[in-house]
């Protein structure tokens, strides 16, 4: 009995010790899931029982510098669904009906229903079309008994929506299916642009309901902000329709662009590119189409980096606009020959100014020799100042810092041959921003492709104001050259892109494309880079076409009538008021003396020199009271500044009836025939416009009576040095 009750305590106590371990353990368990892993199991149990649903932001619009939209936010309907309210049953019907209306494979589908998840997408933005049809499938679903589609939802998202297709596309860039910028303003600009999601928390119950009675938590989206852009749309349309023009003709070339800048602030008015793409279906485009040329690509300028090596030779004080030149048809460098796009008839002695109009690469070689001779390092330092081989700082993404010899391995033939846009690559960009500061007096500034932001409310947010980056030559060279450049167009081989009514001044470009080994046969890039009015100028235009595919590739030939009609309907948007009163004087303004040839009137009398010398935009003072003319002061064939007085000496006779032919280059008809009319000469014209050629040629002595041929090109016309014209 006694053994039986002692056993019955010590299993009592074996019990009760069980029990005491059973609690304690149990204690510790709670201590450490309540002290140690509280947060975390409080944190998951939250997770089941409340869900967080994203309230998109509305992505910031794109609007032209007037206001127009290029770029919106747009609501649309995506597909998703909650796999865990689909009946297995019912999954094979289901993902049939989502298939078939979705336009979707169908074993992805069914995957995605099969899903261990609350929520997956199904086809993210549909077309209208297919949300009409699944709403209403959804709507006859839930009339009937089945309720096969209780899991289908419909979700509100934005989409991007470029309501202009192409126009400015490779400068807008596109945004992706989440509303993310990945090109061009959108991605340069998406932290500004995309604004901050919000959010909604809802809590659901054990079965998967919404409980109706609880607090929902809403977090309110932060818009984007609203971008205004530079772009003009007009100016942008003039320039894509002449793109899509010379893209549609027989002879397309490989690519084309066209950049125009207001030069007094630094804007961007036109960024046009072709080929291009529709943003709101970039997928179907290859990639090359967005190429962003502009910033992205470098190229040999050719003649047109000219306008910077005669800035820099100006104002480094290396020359001076009164400085002759001589041009025997080429240059010798080292073991190299630069020759002269008229090396089969050298222009012989010229001017500052003549240099510039005819395009003359031995004049400019020796411009830079100059320079170097002055002080060495002199070219490079206007080279580094005008910004080229640096990023502009304009803020998109791809620009490109152009390829620039390094200072420290470059050769005397290197320099020679940058002098005339070869041995340097640059951006378009960089071309335009550099011209600009000549165009507006010698300050380069910042490009801005924004003008301001703004709030969802219209409230400003930034605004964007002109960047000077440093002047780079003085505004005495900058306005010379400016002026300077209107001969090329009114007397060189930019005629092309003369616009009636407008004093325009540009320089055309025919490089070579390089390639393995050197330059490759028969590929050239032809531009054109203008300043419009000279004398005030409103914009900078840069055309390019890449791979030019017709016979004709010279920059004055191809490039040059496609800037002229872009330019034409630019300076009328702009309200630039016509300055036909200054055309029909046929004088330019220059700053610096603009020199003129002086006529031969020797032998003439004294009432027909009168006539010849003032003709030549001369005064004359006669000496002695002869009736004819002995000699003159300056001779004849001097290059003299407008305006200058002729010393003129009488005799009484004269024993020989003849005259000295003129030189009458770049005059017009009137002149010709006026001044060939007052030495007893006849005239014989071929074409109209400025007399390019003569026959017999200046200094011949003809006798009285004889004709003389002229010919004449106008603005239209294409001069025959034109087609021999080298790659430079």
């Amino acid at each position: 009995m006694q053994k039986s009750q002692f056993m019955l305590r010590k299993n009592l106590v074996g019990v009760f010790m069980l029990l005491t371990f059973c609690f304690v353990l149990v204690g510790v368990g709670l201590g450490y899931r309540t002290l140690v892993q509280g947060a975390e199991l409080q944190s998951k149990a939250e997770n089941t029982r409340t869900r967080s649903v994203t309230v998109p932001a509305n992505r910031g619009t794109i609007y032209d510098r007037t206001g127009s939209v290029l770029a919106v936010s747009v609501s649309t309907d995506s597909v998703a669904v909650n796999p865990s309210q689909i009946k297995d049953a019912d999954l094979p019907g289901v993902a049939e009906k989502l298939s078939a209306i979705l336009e979707l494979d169908y074993s992805a589908v069914y995957e995605r229903l099969t899903k261990n998840s609350y929520f997956e997408w199904i086809k993210r933005r549909a077309d209208f079309e297919m949300i009409d049809e699944l709403k209403a499938e959804m709507q006859s679903d839930k009339e009937s008994k089945t309720k096969t589609l209780s899991g289908v939802m419909l979700v509100e998202e934005t989409q991007r929506y470029y309501p202009k297709v192409t126009l400015a596309a490779n400068l807008l860039g596109f945004a992706g299916i989440d509303n993310q910028g990945l090109e061009g303003i959108e991605y340069s600009y998406d932290e500004i642009l995309k604004g901050v999601d919000g959010s909604i928390v809802t809590e659901f119950d054990s079965k998967n309901n919404i409980i109706q009675q609880a607090i929902q938590e809403y977090n309110q989206p932060q818009d984007g902000y609203n971008i205004y852009l530079t772009i003009d749309e007009n100016i942008q349309y003039f320039a894509e329709r002449e793109l899509d023009n010379l893209m549609n003709s027989e002879t397309p070339p490989k690519a084309a662009a066209v950049l125009a800048m207001d030069p007094k602030t630094g804007a961007i008015l036109a960024w046009a590119n072709r080929p291009t793409y529709d943003p709101n279906n970039y997928q179907q485009y290859d990639s090359s189409y967005r190429r962003n040329m502009l910033i992205t690509d470098v190229y040999e300028p050719g003649s047109t980096f000219k306008i910077i090596t005669a800035s820099a030779a100006l104002d480094s004080g290396a020359v001076t606009v009164n400085d002759r030149f001589y041009d025997p048809g080429y240059v010798q460098v080292g073991s190299a020959k630069i020759s002269c796009w008229r090396d089969y008839r050298p222009h012989g002695s010229q001017s500052f100014a003549e240099i510039i109009q005819n395009s003359c690469n031995p004049c400019f070689v020796n411009l830079v020799q100059r320079m170097e001779e002055k002080q060495k390092g002199t070219f490079y330092k206007y080279i580094d100042a005008f910004g080229f081989g640096q990023i502009t700082g304009l803020g998109l993404q791809g620009e490109s810092k152009g390829l620039v010899i390094n200072p420290d391995r470059v050769t005397t033939l290197d320099m020679s041959t940058m002098s005339i846009g070869q041995s340097i690559a640059v951006t378009p960009l960089q071309l335009v921003t550099a011209v600009s500061a000549v165009a507006n007096g010698g300050i380069l500034l910042q490009p801005q492709i924004i003008d301001h932001i703004t709030d969802k409310d219209g409230n400003m947010i930034q605004e964007f104001e002109k960047k000077e980056v440093r002047r780079v030559v003085s505004e005495d060279v900058a306005d010379t050259v400016c002026l300077m450049l209107e001969n090329v167009v009114t007397k060189g081989t930019g005629s092309r892109a003369y616009v009636p009514g407008y004093r325009v001044g540009g320089k055309s470009g025919t490089a070579q494309k390089p390639g393995e080994g050197g330059y490759v046969e028969g590929k050239y890039i032809a531009s054109f880079c203008a300043i419009a009015p000279v004398d005030d100028p409103r914009v900078v235009m840069l055309v390019i076409l890449d791979e030019p595919s017709s016979e004709l590739y010279q920059g004055g030939q191809v490039a040059a009538p496609v800037l002229q009609l872009i330019m034409a309907d630019t300076l009328r948007y702009l309200g630039v008021v016509s300055q036909l009163q200054d055309i029909k004087t046929e004088k330019i303004d220059f700053k610096a003396e603009q020199l003129t040839s002086v006529p031969d009137v020797r032998g003439l009398t004294v009432e027909e020199a009168q006539k010849v010398i003032s003709v030549a935009g001369l005064n004359y003072q006669i000496n002695g009271s002869g009736t004819y003319i002995g000699s003159q002061t300056p001779a004849s064939f001097s290059q003299v500044a407008v305006g200058t007085t002729i010393l003129l000496d009488t005799i009484g006779s004269t024993d020989t009836d003849m005259v000295t032919v003129p030189d009458l280059t770049g005059r017009y008809v009137r002149e010709v025939a006026e001044i060939l009319n007052a030495m007893g000469l006849k005239v014989k014209t071929e074409g109209s416009g400025q007399a390019y050629e003569q026959s017999p040629v200046p200094g011949v002595r003809v006798n009285r009576g004889d004709a003389i041929t002229v010919y004449f090109h106008n603005n239209n016309s294409v001069l025959p040095e034109d087609n021999l014209e080298e790659p430079y």
